[in-house]
C-alpha cells in the first residue's frame, strides 16, 4: 500500500514483534510509521490514546483484526470525528460479531475484508456495513527468491544433515504432538536428523518437556519468532506446518516458494493452498506412524521433494500473489473512504 501512495502508519504493542520487525536498525519499509502505544488496561483507555494518533495524522481508514480492537478503534473514530474502520477476518477463520462488533458498528462506519471469497457469505452483510471485499493472502516470489538458507547450525540443528521445520503458533499444541512422536520414530534410524520448531508460542516449557519425554531434546530446537524464519524454512527439507488462521496461510505459501514440501492436517484452509501429492502430503489423520512412514519416503527421495517444491512454487506464482492481496486491501480502503457509503 505505502507503494501505491498511501501513508501507513503501524499501531503495535510496545516491544511486540512488529515493532521489532519496523524499529530503526531492522529493515525499514518505505512509507511506513511506526507507532509503539501502550496497550493494556481498560479498552476506553486504549481508545482515547488511538484518539489522539487518529488526529495527528489525519488517518481515513482504520484496519483492525480482532473483535476488541474494533470497539477500541471504532469509540476513537467516533471521538476524532474522522475515518471509517475496516475488520479484515483472518485465513481459515468465520467472522463472529459479538456484542462488542455490534457496538463498535454503532459507533463507526464499518466494512469487513474477508480473506477468501465463499467467506463474504457467511450470512448477511451486518446492517450499517458497507460492501464486503475480499483479499487472499499473497507473497512476493521476487522477495522469497532472494532468501538464502541459514546454515544448519545456526538452526540449532548442530550435527545434523536432515532439518524438518514446524511452523507454530500459539493454537497449535495438539497438531504438534503427532510431529514430534514421528521424529522420535524416525530419530534412531536417522542420525542426521533434526527439528526445528518456529513461531510465536515455539519456546514453551511445556514442548521442551514433550521433547524431554520421547528422549529428542538433543535434535529439537526451539526458535521462537524470528527476523530470519524464512531462511530457516529455506534449509529445510520438508516443513510441518502446525499452526492456524493466517500463520498457517503464509507458512503454506513461504514454504511453497522456497521450493520445500508442505506437509498438514487435512482441513479447508490447507487444502485451498497446497494440493495434495503435487506440493506437499496432506495427512487426514496425522498419527505419528503415518507421519513417519510419509517423512521417511521424502526424506529419502530427492527428485520427489524437488518435484513438488517446484510444483509448489509455480502455484503460488500463478495463484497467490501479493499484487493481487494488495489490490483487495486497496478496494477496501477507498470503499471505506468514500463517505457517500457510509449509512451509520
Amino acid at each position: 500500500m505505502a507503494g501505491r501512495g498511501y501513508q501507513c502508519t503501524y499501531v503495535c504493542r510496545a516491544d511486540s514483534p512488529v515493532e521489532q520487525r519496523l524499529s530503526p536498525g531492522a529493515e525499514v519499509l518505505p512509507g511506513v510509521e511506526l507507532t509503539p502505544m501502550p496497550m493494556g488496561g481498560p479498552w476506553m483507555h486504549e481508545s482515547l490514546r488511538l484518539r489522539q494518533l487518529l488526529l495527528e495524522h489525519y488517518v481515513e481508514v482504520v484496519f483492525v483484526h480482532s473483535e476488541r480492537e474494533q470497539l477500541v478503534a471504532s469509540l476513537a473514530i467516533r471521538l476524532a470525528e474522522r475515518a471509517a474502520l475496516v475488520r479484515r477476518v483472518p485465513a481459515g477463520v468465520r467472522l463472529a460479531r459479538g456484542p462488542e462488533a455490534k457496538l463498535g458498528e454503532r459507533l463507526a462506519a464499518t466494512g469487513y475484508l474477508f480473506t477468501t471469497e465463499p467467506a463474504t457469505s457467511n450470512g448477511a452483510t451486518p446492517p450499517g456495513a458497507f460492501e464486503p471485499v475480499a483479499a487472499d493472502v499473497g507473497v512476493s516470489v521476487e522477495s522469497l527468491d532472494q532468501v538464502r538458507p541459514l546454515p544448519l547450525a545456526a538452526a540449532g540443528a548442530v550435527g545434523g544433515n536432515q532439518l524438518i521445520t514446524c511452523v507454530y503458533d500459539s493454537s497449535a499444541r495438539r497438531r504438534v504432538a503427532p510431529l514430534l512422536r514421528a521424529v522420535a520414530l524416525l530419530a534412531p534410524r536417522h542420525p542426521g536428523l533434526r527439528l526445528a520448531i518456529i513461531g510465536p508460542g515455539s519456546e514453551d516449557e511445556d514442548l521442551r518437556m514433550h521433547a524431554a519425554a520421547l528422549g529428542i531434546t538433543e535434535i529439537v530446537s526451539h526458535l521462537g519468532q524470528r527476523p530470519d524464519h524464512q531462511s530457516v524454512l529455506a534449509a529445510s527439507e520438508l516443513a510441518w506446518v502446525a499452526a492456524g488462521g493466517d500463520d498457517a496461510a503464509f507458512g503454506y505459501l513461504d514454504l511453497m516458494t522456497l521450493r520445500v514440501p508442505v506437509l498438514a492436517e487435512r482441513d479447508a484452509l490447507s487444502q485451498r493452498y497446497v494440493a495434495d501429492g503435487i506440493c506437499g502430503v496432506l495427512l487426514a489423520q496425522p498419527d505419528p506412524a503415518t507421519m513417519a512412514a510419509r517423512i521417511a519416503v521424502l526424506l529419502a527421495h530427492e527428485e520427489r521433494r524437488a518435484a513438488m517444491g517446484n510444483a509448489g512454487r509455480a502455484r503460488v506464482a500463478r495463484d497467490f500473489a501479493e499484487r493481487v492481496m494488495v489490490d483487495g486491501f486497496e478496494r477496501a480502503t477507498e470503499i471505506a473512504r468514500d463517505r457517500t457509503r457510509w449509512r451509520t
